[in-house]
């Protein structure tokens, strides 16, 4: 019953974390709405999230803490990424190029998709500073650590694929350019503003 209350006590603390708006949801769910390598997507966010509240239930969230440079560094590569990806979202909004793709996995390059997956997660501060300090902070201050990470991961797994596969549900809105656009600017706007953060945060 402990390891229950423990792992229900995770998934409810790393589902609050994962929620919010971001930039890897953001890219998730575009992906999502385009069903383009959503699958392969979910997989990366999903175990990159695991390994994250793993290493953070193990107890490196002291090591990444005790090293200030190193997530500094972290943040300006992060912020670039961020700035990159919304500038790319900014010029498709102007253009009006969003469009839904015929079939899952059609469109698009895989390994241009999945290494915007993988730098949307690990090049981003928050990631760090929220999965493996602060959750591995809390995960510690339970008798089993390892029950509370479970249930982390599980909510992580859950949010992913269900905001990657659900997304199919919006495709009918989706059919119009106006509405892409729309779409488009709220993920530059959201990636710039969280670049502009980070970067302010280091000042």
């Amino acid at each position: 019953m402990l390891l229950l209350t423990t792992a229900v006590a995770g998934f409810t603390f790393g589902l609050g974390l994962i929620v919010a708006i971001g930039a890897q949801n953001a890219f998730v769910l575009r992906q999502g709405l385009r069903r383009e390598h959503v699958g392969a997507v979910v997989a990366v966010c999903a175990v990159s999230d695991l390994a994250l509240i793993a290493a953070g239930a193990a107890g490196l969230g002291a090591i990444v803490a005790a090293h200030p440079r190193v997530l500094a560094a972290v943040t300006i590569l992060g912020a670039g990424v961020l700035l990159w990806y919304g500038i790319s979202a900014a010029r498709r909004a102007v253009r009006g190029s969003g469009e839904l793709v015929a079939d899952t996995g059609a469109g698009g390059d895989l390994r241009a998709t999945l290494l915007t997956a993988v730098a949307l997660t690990w090049l981003n501060p928050h990631v760090y500073l929220d999965t493996v300090v602060l959750l591995g902070s809390v995960s510690a201050s339970y008798s089993t650590p390892w029950a509370f990470a479970v249930g982390a991961g599980a909510a992580s797994i859950a949010w992913f694929s269900g905001l990657g596969f659900g997304a199919r549900g919006l495709a009918p809105l989706f059919a119009r350019p106006a509405a892409w656009r729309v779409f488009d600017a709220v993920i530059a706007t959201t990636m710039v503003s969280i670049a502009a953060s980070l970067l302010a945060g280091l000042a």
